[in-house]
This record gives structure tokens, C-alpha cells and sequence, in this order.
């Protein structure tokens, strides 16, 4: 094996972006999973230009062809995928009020991306997974996904606003990520959630107090980890709760 393949969803942008920046810095080929092709080109062309071995892939892990069409690209291009980051997500705020407002369209709609896309790419991408020597995967999460850290009232989590969509998809995908490091315990591949934090993107308009890269950081930690490293943990900045340290794993 001469290189490491790595596939990020949600990579035009954001976390995704700087995620395959810090993957490329390290040698690694990168796949930018997009929806919209042409700004995954765009994106893929940057990173290009600045030495990295970038490609864009249209991927959009709501639509099951597209997925596995995806993975057929990897497997025929490079025969295995080393590092999986499922970073695609979607935050529903603006269709949600508290829970008993919240229509079903609205967490139906990002459940798709944050819950569905991820087990549909993750299953998709899984053969390709197995052919790696020691693979990855990486599921973006977030600490309001954790139900220790919301029902702390020592955490300023505690004091957010009730909405169901964005977070309840969190706690499910930590949920997820459990159950497929049980799994595949008896694998080579470990299986860990990122919390990024607070991070300045388009996400949440740029008001977040990290920088995309500090938060892309947490995934590449997870994606890099020795052979010896954990499986099944959320895993990143705690800066937002009560707790003084500023990185490790995280409650449920």
C-alpha cells in the first residue's frame, strides 16, 4: 500500500473541507463527497493547487444510487478505503420550535442526512473498509447529542433552547456509532464520533469561537489513531460544558 484513501461527505465546505485539508497535509488521498459536483470540483481544485491529492465525488447520502455508486468509483479507482468521515449534516433550526411545535416533516428531514445518510454510506462503504489494513470511521457528532452533558445544569448545554431535530439526531448517530464498533470489534476498523465544538461556519452563520480547522482537527485525531486506539467513544472538545479539560471522551 503506497498512500491512504480517505473519504469525506460534506467536504465542499466547513468542517468537511478543512477535514480533507488536514487528511491531504498528511499524505492522504482525498475523496470530497458533495452533492453539488461542480463545488466539490472547485473545492478538490483547491486543494490541488496547494500540493494535495484531492477528487471530487458526487455523493449525496440521501439517495441510496448515488451512494453506491459512489463506493463502486472508490472500489474500481482504488480497491479499498482506508478512512470514512461521515461529516454530511443539517441542522433544522429554522423548521423547529420546541418539541411540541416541531413538525414530523422537519426531523424526517434531518434524520435523512444526520441518521439515514450515514448508516446508508457507512454500509455502502464497508466492504471497501474491510480491504484496508487498519480503517476508520469517523462520525461527526456533537455534544448536545449527549444526554449526561443536557440534563447537567452545571453545563450551559442544559440551558439551550428544547428543539428535538438537530439534537435527538446527535444522540441517535452516538447511538449508531456504538453499535457499529460492537460490530466490528473483532475487526481492524474502530469506530469513533467527533464533537468539533463551537465552530465558526456556515452551519451557524460564523458565530462559533473555534475555527473549522480546530474542530476538523477532532476528526482527524479519530481517523489517525493507532491500532491500539478506542472504538465506540464521542470524542473532542468539551470547552461548552462545565468541565476544565479541553479534549478526550466525552459522557452519553
Amino acid at each position: 500500500m503506497t498512500n491512504t484513501i480517505a473519504l469525506i461527505t460534506g467536504a465542499n465546505r466547513g468542517l468537511g473541507y478543512e477535514t480533507a485539508r488536514l487528511l491531504g497535509e498528511r499524505g492522504m488521498t482525498v475523496f470530497l463527497g458533495c452533492r453539488d459536483e461542480e463545488r466539490a470540483g472547485v473545492a478538490a481544485a483547491d486543494l490541488r493547487a496547494a500540493g494535495h491529492d484531492a477528487h471530487p465525488l458526487h455523493l449525496d447520502v440521501t439517495d441510496e444510487k448515488a451512494v453506491q455508486a459512489a463506493a463502486e468509483t472508490i472500489e474500481r479507482t482504488h480497491g479499498r478505503l482506508d478512512v470514512l468521515v461521515n461529516n454530511a449534516g443539517i441542522g433544522g433550526f429554522a423548521e423547529s420550535g420546541g418539541p411540541s411545535q416541531t413538525p414530523l416533516s422537519a426531523i424526517r428531514r434531518v434524520y435523512e442526512t444526520n441518521v439515514f445518510g450515514v448508516v446508508a454510506v457507512t454500509n455502502a462503504m464497508l466492504p471497501l473498509l474491510r480491504q484496508a489494513p487498519a480503517a476508520r470511521i469517523v462520525n461527526v457528532s456533537s455534544e448536545v447529542g449527549s444526554l449526561t452533558t443536557m440534563t447537567d445544569p452545571g453545563s450551559p448545554l442544559a440551558q439551550l433552547q428544547a428543539t428535538v431535530p438537530y439534537p435527538s439526531s446527535k444522540s441517535a448517530l452516538n447511538m449508531l456509532t456504538v453499535m457499529y464498533a460492537r460490530e466490528l470489534a473483532d475487526t481492524r476498523i474502530l469506530v469513533n464520533a467527533a464533537n468539533p465544538g463551537y465552530c465558526a461556519t456556515d452551519f451557524n452563520g460564523n458565530t462559533g469561537y473555534r475555527t473549522a480547522e480546530a474542530g476538523a482537527s477532532v476528526s482527524v485525531h479519530l481517523a489517525t489513531l493507532d491500532a491500539d486506539g478506542p472504538s465506540g467513544l464521542l470524542w473532542g472538545d468539551q470547552s461548552m460544558s462545565h468541565r476544565t479539560d479541553t479534549s478526550g471522551p466525552l459522557p452519553w
